[in-house]
């Protein structure tokens, strides 16, 4: 038993580890601001959680799972709360291509105040 949940933690660091490496890629790579910002939440926070049931896996320890527990749960609380404002800030100092929106609700939004 315990050689198939290392084997297990093992894969969910590696593939945790790669999405977090997309993520970073994906930083450099993306042409504006919204992808960018998309790319640094959604494949680090998954990578994220996978690194953490990866690890406890491996440690299997209660207070060790409690903290990871905490880390992904203050994680998941934050990181898309913190891209959204990212990302109106962003649009509204012009920084967002217009020509990539499909749907622009800010615009809206904003015109009607």
């Amino acid at each position: 038993m315990n050689g198939v949940l290392d084997v297990a933690a093992g894969v969910c660091l590696i593939v945790g580890a790669l999405l977090g490496l997309s993520a970073g890629v994906a930083l450099m790579r993306f042409p504006d601001l919204l992808s960018r910002m998309h790319a640094a939440t959604k494949p680090q926070v998954l990578g994220l959680l996978l690194v953490l049931t990866g690890c406890a896996l491996r440690l299997r320890d209660a207070v060790d799972i409690t903290t990871l527990l905490l880390v992904a749960v203050f994680s998941m609380a934050t990181a898309p709360v913190a891209a959204h404002m990212i990302g109106r800030a962003g649009y509204r100092a012009g920084l967002a291509r217009e020509d990539l929106l499909v749907v622009d609700e800010l615009r809206t939004a904003d015109d009607k105040r």
